[in-house]
């Protein structure tokens, strides 16, 4: 039990380490520095963290980390140079915690630490990037707060009952692995959205021509859905957002026929899997939804509740969207197919614009 026990603290301080080592230490500190806590016989080797010169290089390490924390994509960056440190940090104080145990066990609780670190700062680190696609900071202010909140509830939690915390860490570590795939796509579609910011302001002006084949990732994805033979009329690439049986986050390419001008086609990899989605246009409206790191491509129904789809786009290719946009309204209200985008004159333009604007209006 006594093993058990100090398994559950060593891995409880490992995981709030990954939230955030700074804190985890300078409270934990200053609590042993100021005799808040009376340490048992068995955790006296973390006596060493009240230590003056550490509670005060922590305090200021924090003091930096409760500002960087809560100014957007800051944060981000913050959590990126702090990839390795909270791993590394967390492991560290696990082993500080077993005092001079066997090597073995030693060896076993440091891998075990640090990666029950990696996976706190994983988490934290997805939220933090999601939280980021919302320009306002007032977001990241509160949740960092709650996450220091979280860090003090738990250093108390694991004092007076580490069993009870080791049982909340590994049904937390579950639920991580569990959603580890949705978190890790979204991770990477925010990371590339931004990164195609940087490199590309949006240019509506910039003249657009829809590309006809697709990567070759994803064209035998196609060409196995494709058993009529149908031509591709345009593809665009893009990332999945929230649409009926499409998970998002998947970075795949929407894919028009000359064919079926009133269907689309999803095609991308999901886990490495295939995996295709035909959306059916009839009786749907689209639009153009531009947001901090995207631009979105919007379909939804006329009228009633039906299937919505959201297709994500970087901003640099808000030209593309407002393209795509043309060609699928033009496709939805002609009674004749192929046609030329330049029928679909002004007027049509102002009378569908009109109608997504009453449907966006409360």
């Amino acid at each position: 039990m006594e093993k058990l026990n100090l398994l559950a603290v060593a891995l409880g301080l490992a995981a709030l380490a990954g939230i955030n080592l700074y804190l985890t230490v300078f409270a934990t500190g200053l609590a042993i520095h100021f005799h808040w806590i009376t340490l048992a016989p068995a955790y006296q080797s973390l006596e060493v963290l009240g230590n003056p010169w550490i509670v005060t290089i922590a305090g200021i390490l924090y003091f930096l980390e409760f500002f960087a924390d809560k100014i957007p994509w800051i944060d981000s960056a913050w959590d990126a140079v702090h990839t390795v440190i909270r791993p590394i940090g967390g492991a560290l104080l696990a082993i500080q915690v077993l005092g001079h145990p066997s090597p073995a066990f030693t060896v076993i609780v440091a891998l075990l630490a640090g990666g029950t670190s990696l996976i706190a700062h994983t988490a934290k680190a997805a939220t933090r990037l999601a939280t980021n696609t919302s320009p306002e900071p007032f977001s990241n202010i509160g949740l960092s707060l709650v996450e220091d909140a979280a860090v003090l509830g738990g250093l108390a939690l694991v004092h007076f009952n580490p069993l009870l915390a080791l049982l909340i860490l590994a049904c937390g570590i579950a639920a991580f692995f569990y959603f580890a795939p949705k978190i890790l796509r979204a991770m990477k579609a925010k990371i590339s959205l931004a990164w195609k910011k940087l490199n590309g302001p949006a240019d509506l002006d910039m003249p657009v021509k829809l590309p006809e084949t697709l990567p070759t990732r994803l064209e035998p994805i196609f060409r196995r859905q494709n058993l009529l033979g149908e031509t591709i009329a345009w593809t665009a690439p893009c990332i999945s957002g929230r649409g009926q049986r499409i998970p998002a986050n998947l970075f795949g390419a929407l894919v028009a026929t000359n064919e079926e001008p009133r269907k689309l086609m999803f095609v991308a990899r999901k886990n490495r899997r295939p995996f295709a989605k035909t959306i059916e246009l009839h009786g749907s409206m689209i639009a153009h939804e531009p947001k901090f790191l995207s631009e979105n491509l919007i379909i939804f129904p006329k009228v009633g509740k039906g299937a919505r789809y959201s297709f994500v786009f970087p901003r640099s290719h808000a030209a593309l969207v407002e393209t795509i946009v043309q060609d699928l309204r033009v496709r939805i209200n002609s009674p004749i197919w192929p046609l030329d985008l330049q029928p679909f004159g002004a007027a049509d333009v102002a009378s569908e614009e009109s109608h997504v604007e009453r449907e966006a209006s409360p």
